[in-house]
C-alpha cells in the first residue's frame, strides 16, 4: 500500500471535518472526499470569500459545507477534526471539547509528517523561514532529487502522500502554529533547521516560552544520526531564564552557521565574504557573498543556512549557479519595477522590527519606506535606529501609524536624523506620497513592518496589491 492508501484505510468510514477553508485545508479535504471519505468544510466566512469556484469544487466532490455563525455546530458528530493551522489549541474552547468528546484533533502536518516514506528536511525559526526552505528546495532540485515542496511556504502536503516515495525528499516549512502540537515526531525530521529565535506573534501565543517550545517540537524527536542546523550567532534561550539554549536539546549532529566568525561544523562567511563549509577539522570554499545576486546581509545567512542543511546531498557548483540565479522569493525585497529613475521592491514579509531591520540595511543607502500596518504586540523602538539611519522619507499608513510614528519622534536623534514623515490612512494612499516624492535614483520599499490584517487578508494580498499599483503606473 502507498502512504495514501495507508492512511485513507485508517480512516475508512469515519466523518472528518477541516475547520478552517485555506491553503492547507482545502487541498486536503478535497484529497479525502476524491478517495470517498465523508468530508465536511467549516468555515466562518462565506463561500465568496473561500472562492464560488473552490466551493463549487469541492461539492461536486461531495464535500458537505457548514458555513457562517453556526460553522461549528456539527463538530460533535465528527469522528476526525482537522484544525487549520492559524487555530491554535489553547485559544479556542472547541478543540478541547473535541479531545473530551474522543474525537482526533489533528494538522494535514501531523499526518504529512507520520506517513511521509521520505527524508524530511524542515524548517523553522523567526525569520528567514520562507527563503531557506526555498533555497534548500532550489539547490536539491538542481542536483537531480525530486523535491515535494511544502508546508507554511504555502501548499499542502497531505495530498502528495499519493505520490511520494521513499527516495524523494520533502522540504517544509514550518511554523509555531504547526509545531505546536507536533509531538512525538519519532526520528522525524532528518534534518531540522531553526534559522533563529526571537520575541515575536506575542499576540497569539500565551507566553514567549510557548513560542519557543513550539520550536523546540522540531529537534527534540529526532535520533543521534540526523542533523540539527542551528544559527551560531543566535542566543537560543530566548524566554524564560529557566530555559537553556536550544543547543543544548540536539539529539543529533549539530551544524552550525555564521556571518561572523568561523564554526567548527556548518558554513560561515569570513572577513573577506568568502563562504566556507567546515567539518571535522577541515575547510571548503564554496563562493564570495558577491555570487549572491539577492541584496542584504540576511540572505548571505541564509545561504550559510541552506548549505549547511544540503551538504553531502549537493555539489559546489550547484550551490553557487543558484546562488547566482536565484532572484529572491516574492513579497521578500522582491524588485518590482524601475520607473522613471526609481526602482520599488516589495518587502511585505518584513511584519515584524527585525525584519524591518534586515530590510533597510538591504540597500546601504537612505531610501522611501511605506510602513504600517495592524499591530501583533511588537515593539518598534528596536528599529527606530535603523529608521534614522537608513529612511529619508517615511510614509505611514494604517493602524500601527501613530505607534510607529510616536516610537521614531520619541527617539533622542530624531530632530538631527533629517527624516521625513508623512502620515495617511491606506497603503495606496501611501504609495501615491511616495512616488510624488521620489527623484531619480531613489529606492522605495515597501517594509511595513506589521501584518497585513487591517486593510488586507494577509500580506501576500497586500504585497500584490502593492505590485499591482506599481505595475500600472
Amino acid at each position: 500500500m502507498t502512504p495514501a492508501e495507508k492512511y485513507l484505510d485508517s480512516i475508512k468510514g469515519k466523518k472528518v471535518a477541516f475547520v478552517g477553508m485555506g491553503v492547507a485545508n482545502t487541498p486536503c479535504a478535497e484529497f479525502l472526499a476524491k478517495n470517498g471519505i465523508e468530508t465536511y468544510a467549516c468555515d466562518m466566512r462565506d463561500k465568496e470569500y473561500i472562492g464560488t469556484d473552490v466551493c463549487r469544487h469541492l461539492e461536486e466532490l461531495g464535500v458537505h459545507f457548514s458555513l457562517g455563525e453556526g460553522y461549528l455546530d456539527i463538530l460533535p458528530q465528527m469522528d476526525i477534526v482537522f484544525r487549520s493551522h492559524g487555530i491554535l489549541p489553547f485559544q479556542n474552547k472547541w478543540i478541547g471539547e473535541c479531545i473530551k468528546r474522543g474525537q482526533t484533533v489533528t494538522t494535514e502536518m501531523e499526518v504529512f509528517f507520520k506517513y511521509c516514506p521520505s527524508k524530511i528536511i524542515a524548517v523553522t525559526g523567526s525569520n528567514g523561514k520562507t527563503t531557506t526552505t526555498t533555497l534548500i528546495s532550489k539547490m536539491l532540485n538542481a542536483q537531480g532529487y525530486k523535491v515535494f515542496l511544502g508546508g507554511n511556504i504555502g501548499k499542502a502536503l497531505m495530498p502528495a502522500l499519493e505520490e511520494i516515495t521513499e527516495n524523494d525528499i520533502a522540504v517544509v516549512e514550518l511554523s509555531s502554529f504547526q509545531l505546536l502540537t507536533m509531538g512525538n515526531m519519532v526520528n522525524k525530521p532528518d534534518i531540522a533547521v531553526v534559522t533563529n529565535i526571537e520575541c515575536t506573534h506575542q499576540d497569539h501565543h500565551i507566553s514567549l516560552d510557548e513560542y519557543v517550545d513550539a520550536k523546540r517540537n522540531l529537534l527534540i524527536y529526532q535520533n543521534e544520526s540526523q542533523r540539527t542546523v542551528l544559527n551560531a550567532d543566535c542566543d537560543y534561550s530566548i524566554g524564560n531564564t529557566v530555559y537553556h539554549d536550544m543547543r543544548y536539546d540536539v539529539r543529533g549532529r549539530l551544524y552550525q552557521f555564521s556571518v561572523k566568525h568561523p564554526v567548527e561544523n556548518g558554513a560561515y562567511m569570513d572577513d573577506k565574504g568568502d563562504i566556507y563549509f567546515a567539518q571535522n577539522g577541515s575547510k571548503a570554499f564554496v563562493m564570495n557573498k558577491s555570487d549572491i545576486v539577492i541584496p542584504g546581509v540576511h540572505n548571505i545567512e541564509n545561504y550559510c543556512t541552506a548549505i549547511s542543511a544540503v551538504w553531502g546531498m549537493v555539489d559546489v557548483d550547484v550551490i553557487k549557479r543558484i546562488a547566482q540565479t536565484f532572484g529572491g522569493v516574492e513579497h521578500r525585497i522582491e524588485f518590482v519595477r524601475e520607473v522613471d529613475g526609481v526602482k520599488y521592491y516589495n518587502d511585505s514579509i518584513a511584519t515584524s522590527p527585525s525584519r524591518v531591520i534586515s530590510g533597510l540595511k538591504a540597500f546601504g543607502t537612505k531610501i522611501i519606506v511605506l510602513m504600517g500596518g495592524s499591530d501583533k504586540g511588537n515593539d518598534m523602538s528596536e528599529m527606530v535606529p535603523y529608521i534614522l539611519k537608513y529612511v529619508k522619507l517615511l510614509v505611514l499608513n494604517g493602524a500601527t501609524a501613530e505607534k510607529i510614528y510616536d516610537a521614531v519622534v520619541s527617539h533622542p536623534d530624531y530632530e538631527k536624523s533629517g527624516i521625513i514623515i508623512k502620515k495617511t490612512a491606506t497603503m495606496q494612499e501611501a504609495l501615491d506620497i511616495a512616488r510624488q516624492d521620489a527623484v531619480a535614483g531613489d529606492i522605495v520599499s515597501l517594509c511595513p513592518a506589521c501584518p497585513a490584517f487591517d486593510q488586507f487578508k494577509t500580506f501576500e494580498y497586500r504585497g500584490r496589491e502593492f505590485k499591482r499599483l506599481v505595475n500600472g503606473f
